[in-house]
């Protein structure tokens, strides 16, 4: 999508601090980090959000979730939360499905 933040960044047009890339994911750190850890692991193929997953996209989610995995190990992190926003009223800002990585304090619970 030629006017997706995400799409650009993953097209090389917008730099970023990459963390991982493979043939169906791309990963970076967050420019407004929100943790000590924070980074993003996006699809190369643009769907909005996961309200989008479909069975045909479906298997890219589960790679995500393998790369998150991987990198968590690499990375050396001692837990870590994983969340997506899906529309605006969730705090999607990017309409690009994303997956915020976050390590290295206390994350608090959600109760």
């Amino acid at each position: 999508m030629s006017d997706c933040l995400f799409c650009k960044i993953v097209a090389g047009e917008i730099p970023s601090n990459k963390v991982y890339e493979d043939e169906l994911c791309y990963a970076f750190y967050d420019i407004a980090p929100m943790a000590p850890t924070h980074f993003l692991v996006i699809p190369k193929e643009h769907f909005a959000s996961a309200a989008e997953v479909t069975e045909e996209n479906a298997p890219v989610i589960g790679h995500i979730y393998k790369v998150i995995a991987k990198l968590a190990r690499e990375l050396n992190l001692d837990g870590f939360r994983v969340v997506t926003n899906c529309g605006e009223i969730a705090g999607q800002t990017v309409h690009h499905i994303h997956f915020h990585v976050l390590s290295g304090k206390e994350l608090g619970s959600f109760n």
